[in-house]
């Protein structure tokens, strides 16, 4: 387990480590002696033996050499006045080391931004954007160290305050600049070629409407967003109920208990549960796990799909079981598996349900509507709460343009006779088939039921409880595909997890009459608030390599008036948390002096030595009196980890 602090956050002018500056700096020391002049003053009594002093340099070589050195000392940050952008370049080495560093790599460089065309040409660099044009991106040019398309892989984290920023291509880097305003150009810069490299428009006003729409101005120019309704959220979150203990400024997480996969068989997804048990799928089966208030813990009992006993009736659109979503249902003491189609792609034609209490696959489901085969790419609870329901029949799915309910009982709310149907069919209650590409990719419902649903072109719609047909709020993307999406409880947050960065989205907005509702209830209109976006830092996602980021959750509450406390996601061999309370604090150290959407890059992490499947907290009520939130579980394809909270508060 490490933290997220790193060397990465150094001050650039604390750790300069080459050969060359570690040389400038001894002559630095030695030019700072004081030079005297000759006394004019005899000493020694009166002997008339003149005296100089030792400052005084003796011979024209030595005067030339401390010249030399106040030329390096009081010019080495100063520009060739002829070099156009000049900039200091630096290298991270080390990784997440005690021995990381940055390392000067050019003490004087240019940069430069480069339009780049789709024959592998290139344009003049220029300050100004032409229109746009699909084939051809910018790339950011600086000497002959680095180039890289300008996007969302570089991790560009800028801070004002040191005239820097750091980036990922490569390696880890750094550029330090010379004045504030060649910062605050650079960062124009940068903002424009990164609007145009995602939307394929010039940066200006009227293409940021097109782009965003009247109501989400504040997304393209979060200095003059609306953040009000931050700051009430910020003002509420101290209201929570005290911590049975004291706040600590020194924590950790603390492995409690570890499971080993059963049979060999690697673990493909975790199914918690709010009661006795949770559940680790693999492609075999599943393993069956007690539930501790310090975290899961097994119990020796496998259900083997390929069991006799556990096998339903075959039919003819019979699948093979290798479940990649679980889903559990009637108090937990049922569970709906659904496997993928063998085309690389997550639809599904149907799914099978597993009594967990006598480990029997009972019957294979079919999706259908109008009497035609259809696929879902997804399916989820009700509600948050309703795998504790015991009488609940129905679920929700999504494929890449429906939207809709499903329920296990006839069209008379009668339970299908499932002995004599081979394939049963599940009964379509509620739902939309969108007759145009909404691009659907992930779903998830808060307490009440409302939904939301992120897309492949970055939106995220809110669907209220009532109507599937069309969104109440549709958030703009950011360019990149919403892959996985979380709600809170209470419906007020948003957490949409794309492959570089999450994004948190307040839906909280004040309609006409005063009154303070969601984006789930009602059209939020002008005054939405500017999201927040959590990412790594440089090194830590140079560290991450290729993995991307997945299934991003908010830790688990099922009852009203309680909050969230930390949010969870998955990067490769990371878990990484974030502290909720602390994200929504807009006078956050991490906001400061910072460029564009407010971005959070204070976390924790628990660093496996396999890449991890999935990382979830358990029920609040797992939580004890020594710890302000449940476990964490953390599984990997061969071991499932708990994790506790040692503070009442996980302050990065």
């Amino acid at each position: 387990m490490g933290a997220n602090h790193s060397q990465e956050d150094l001050d650039l002018s604390d750790s300069e480590s080459d050969s060359e500056s570690h040389e400038t700096t001894n002559q630095e020391s030695e030019s700072e002696d004081t030079y005297g002049t000759p006394s004019s003053h005899p000493s020694g009594g009166g002997s008339g033996k003149k005296i100089t002093d030792p400052n005084t340099p003796s011979s024209l070589d030595e005067v030339e050499s401390r010249l030399r050195a106040l030329k390096l000392k009081y010019n080495k940050d100063t520009p060739n006045p002829n070099l156009k952008n000049a900039v200091k370049l630096y290298l991270h080495v080390g990784g997440r080391t005690e021995k990381s560093k940055w390392v000067v790599v050019e003490k004087v460089v240019s940069y430069s931004f480069v339009k780049t065309v789709s024959d592998g040409g290139e344009e003049d660099d220029s300050d100004e954007e032409e229109g746009p044009d699909p084939n051809s991106w910018w790339v950011l040019k600086i000497g002959s160290k680095v180039r890289a398309k300008v996007d969302e892989n570089l991790q560009l984290k800028a801070c004002k305050e040191q005239k820097r920023v750091d980036f990922v291509a490569n390696g880890v880097w750094a550029i330090k600049f010379f004045s504030q305003e060649e910062w605050d150009r650079f960062t124009k810069l940068y903002q424009d070629c990164l609007f145009h490299n995602t939307y394929g428009y010039e940066a200006n006003d009227e293409n940021k409407l097109k782009v965003y729409g009247k109501d989400f101005l504040g997304w393209a120019n979060p200095e003059a967003a609306d953040d009000s309704m931050w700051e009430d959220a910020e003002e509420t979150l101290f209201k929570t109920p005290p911590a049975k203990t004291p706040l600590k400024r020194s924590h950790d997480l603390t492995e409690e208990l570890g499971e080993d996969a059963m049979n060999g068989s690697a673990i493909q997804s975790l199914a918690l549960g709010a009661l006795d048990n949770s559940f680790l799928v693999s492609d075999s089966g599943i393993q069956v796990v007690r539930n501790y208030s310090h975290g899961i813990q097994g119990k020796g009992i496998y259900v083997n799909f390929d069991d006799g006993k556990s096998s339903a009736r075959k039919g003819a659109n019979s699948t093979h079981l290798t479940p990649r979503k679980a889903l559990l249902m009637r108090a937990e003491t049922n569970m709906l598996l659904m496997s993928p189609m063998n085309d690389g792609k997550p639809h599904a034609r149907g799914l099978h349900q597993l009594d967990i209490e006598t480990g029997r696959v009972v019957t294979e489901w079919k999706f259908e509507k109008d009497g035609a085969d259809i696929n879902m790419r997804d399916i989820t609870n009700d509600s948050k709460g309703a795998q504790m329901d015991p009488s609940g029949s129905t679920f929700l799915g999504l494929d890449d343009n429906r939207l809709c309910r499903w329920d296990m009982r006839d069209r008379k709310g009668i339970v299908q006779n499932i002995v004599n149907e081979s394939t049963p069919v599940l009964n379509w209650t509620q739902g939309h088939q969108f007759s145009r590409g909404t691009n659907f990719q992930c779903f998830a419902t808060a307490g009440d039921g409302s939904i939301v649903v992120g897309s492949l072109d970055g939106k995220i719609r809110l669907y209220s409880v009532s109507s599937m047909r069309q969104a109440k709020t549709a958030f703009p993307g950011l360019g990149s595909p919403i892959t996985h999406v979380d709600v809170t409880y209470d419906g007020k947050w948003i957490l949409g997890t794309t492959d570089s960065y999450l994004i948190l989205i307040c839906s909280l907005f004040t309609d006409k009459d005063g009154k303070t509702k969601t984006g789930f209830s009602g059209r939020m209109g002008h005054r939405i608030s500017a999201p927040r976006l959590l990412k790594l830092n440089p090194v830590d996602s140079h560290t991450a390599g290729t993995s991307k980021f997945r299934n991003a959750q908010f830790s688990w509450v099922t009852e009203n008036g309680r909050q969230e406390r930390h949010l969870v996601a998955t990067v490769g061999k990371f878990s990484v948390i974030w502290n909720f309370q602390q994200v929504k604090d807009g006078s956050h150290e991490c906001y400061q002096n910072q460029l564009g959407l407010k971005s959070c890059y204070c976390y924790k992490i628990v660093l496996k030595d396999d890449s991890i499947v999935d990382s979830r907290f358990m029920h609040e009520k797992f939580a004890v009196s020594d710890s302000p939130e449940a476990p964490l579980v953390v599984a990997t394809p061969m071991k499932v980890s708990s994790f506790s909270i040692s503070s009442s508060r996980l302050c990065m």
